[in-house]
């Protein structure tokens, strides 16, 4: 269940930062932050990923969200 956790986490840090990404690049800055994010984000999904036996398959993960956030 911890990597079910993990997964939601790292997912959910990438699809908020984005918007981040886009804002930088059309402000006319560097997206450094947001990069950094996703790679937090990316790295805790990728954790998950390779450490719980068996995976994870893209079906999976609407019915793991809602687990999560029931738990």
């Amino acid at each position: 269940m911890p990597y079910d956790v993990f997964l939601i986490i790292g997912l959910v840090i990438v699809v908020f930062a984005i918007p981040a990404i886009f804002s930088a690049v059309r402000d006319g800055h560097a997206p450094r932050v947001p990069a950094l994010v996703i790679l937090i984000g990316g790295g805790l999904a990728t954790f998950a990923a390779t450490q719980k036996p068996g995976g994870y398959e893209i079906t999976d993960i609407p019915n793991i969200f809602m687990s999560v956030i029931t738990q």
